[in-house]
């Protein structure tokens, strides 16, 4: 059964105050009739139970026994029975003989008339009571044997009208109703502070409107392609939508749960519980590059939380540190070419000035150094790629005033593809570069270490190091872009924890011999097949 389309097009918390007020109406009048039934109930009973006591009381009464044995009973009962009726404040007390013939009645009129009602078996010793229409009008009565020797020598009754009954009845429904009206009134001030709390709480919104909204929240959460969480003002989670929880292998319970509680990067929880808009900021979560974008949410001028939005770069971000050492790859070279431009007009310029032995032993005695470092670097590193970059950077170091020196041997062959061995050495070395660009000396060292199932590569520097909050903080899980000096290099540091994770290995900070800071990367080589 639909509702009257007035009442569906209201506001959810006017509907539920128009309820509540019917329902607590309802209650309250149920209530006082039911009462109201108690009581007429309970006052006819009252009723009957004093008029049989006020009958056996009389009954038992020696004076009675004793006027019944004279010879004008009336004489002396009359005036007691009245007295005894103000006093138990009943309607009438009437004794009879066994005739049914009275001897006492309020009205004078009717003593020595017959009693008019049944007598039930009060005759035989028992008490009768009965509802009966009398000379007085409808009453609630009693019959009780009077006995005198052990036997029934005559008869008393008792009753009250039910005039009188109903007077009293009429008080205690008054009571009944005036309480029932206060608790109404109670309820229909609860039902409004109630609905006042709805209608804040839903913003006055209809519950088609509400419907409405929901269903079209609920499309667009899980259609798009972007990772949404949101979180209320204590930071606890709201809401968040399948490709948030896919990005951030959320748990299933993950609403409700404080963000501080989900095992997410630091710099990811302190962007979510930023009061500042912040777009488009990198953060490493697990093995995946996030592009997380967050802004205060507001409602009414209010702050009600936050807002996050969170997109996989992963691919992208690794592709362009790719790029990034090919760039630094291209510079070395580019060093490495100007420098040999440089000898080749020296041995020019020799042979022009008519010195051909010394240009002979000039390119020489270079082509000889050149020759050595190739092979050193090609027997230690057996991955032409890999050997390229070292051969780059060690033209770079030279340039720049550094001394790259390289140890140990990377087998050929090695599970570990050549771009993830480009882009943890490229970056480790180039963060050395930047680290002795102030020292002296300046030195810098790559070494590998190999065995049957892990490749360990360290690169240490001459720099001033790291101190212990920095080297804490360096390598954590989500550092972000904008850290603060001396604690991080950008994307650098976090490609090679990503590259170390997708080999099942793991990235370590120690200090170098060199007198700075050490990276030891170590990866898990799969057996050859």
């Amino acid at each position: 059964m639909r509702r009257p389309r007035l009442l569906r097009d209201r506001p959810v918390a006017r509907q539920v105050l128009v309820l509540q007020v019917g329902t607590v109406l309802l209650l309250v009048v149920v209530g006082i009739a039911l009462a109201s039934y108690d009581a007429r109930r309970d006052s006819r009973s009252r009723a009957t139970q004093r008029a049989v006591a006020v009958a056996q009381t009389v009954a038992d009464s020696p004076a009675v026994r004793a006027a019944l044995r004279s010879a004008d009973p009336t004489a002396e009962l009359q005036p007691w029975a009245e007295e005894v009726r103000r006093d138990t404040d009943t309607d009438f007390v009437v004794v009879m003989g066994l005739d049914r013939t009275r001897f006492t009645h309020p009205d004078p009129a009717q003593i020595g008339r017959r009693f008019v009602g049944d007598l039930g078996n009060a005759p035989e010793g028992g008490v009768f009571t009965q509802q009966y229409t009398g000379t007085l009008g409808p009453s609630v009565r009693s019959v009780v044997p009077i006995q005198d020797g052990g036997r029934v020598v005559a008869l008393v009754s008792v009753g009250i009208t039910v005039s009188d009954i109903d007077r009293g009845l009429r008080r205690d429904v008054t009571i009944v109703v005036l309480c029932g009206l206060l608790v109404l009134l109670l309820g229909l001030v609860g039902a409004w502070l109630v609905g006042r709390r709805l209608h804040r709480v839903t913003h006055g919104l209809g519950e088609q409107e509400l419907a409405r909204m929901y269903e079209y929240y609920s499309a667009v959460l899980h259609s798009v392609r972007e990772g949404l969480l949101l979180l209320d003002g204590a930071g606890r989670v709201q809401l968040v939508n399948d490709e948030a929880r896919r990005l951030l292998a959320l748990p299933d319970d993950v609403v409700g749960r404080a963000v501080e509680d989900l095992g997410l990067a630091p710099g990811l929880v302190a962007a979510a519980r930023g009061r500042t808009a912040e777009s488009d900021d990198l953060y490493l979560a697990g093995e995946r590059m996030l592009v997380v974008s967050a802004a205060p949410a507001r409602w009414d001028g209010r702050d009600v939380g936050s807002v996050v939005t969170l997109r996989d770069h992963t691919e992208l971000r690794s592709v362009t540190g790719e790029l990034e050492v090919v760039r630094r790859l291209t510079e070395s070279l580019r060093s490495q070419n100007h420098e040999s431009a440089n000898r080749l007009h020296t041995v020019v310029s020799l042979i022009e000035m008519g010195r051909p032995e010394d240009a002979v032993e000039f390119a020489t005695s270079e082509l000889h150094l050149a020759q050595l470092l190739t092979d050193q670097v090609v027997g230690a590193v057996e991955d032409p790629v890999l050997a390229a970059l070292l051969l780059g950077k060690t033209a770079e170091g030279a340039e720049r005033g550094i001394d790259l020196a390289i140890a140990g041997t990377v087998p050929a062959g090695t599970s570990i593809p050549a771009r993830d061995l480009v882009t943890v050495v490229g970056n480790l070395v180039d963060n050395a570069f930047d680290a002795v660009a102030l020292a002296d000396p300046r030195r810098v060292a790559v070494a590998f270490e190999s065995d049957a199932g892990t490749l360990v590569v360290r690169v240490g520097d001459s720099g001033p190091g790291l101190d212990a909050e920095a080297a804490e903080r360096v390598l954590d899980r989500g550092w972000t872009t904008k850290a603060e000096a001396g604690a991080g290099r950008g994307l650098g540091l976090a490609l090679v924890v990503q590259v170390a994770r997708k080999h099942d290995g793991d990235v370590r900070i120690g200090r170098s011999e060199l007198g700075g800071a050490e990276f030891v990367v170590s990866l898990r080589v799969e057996p050859a097949p």
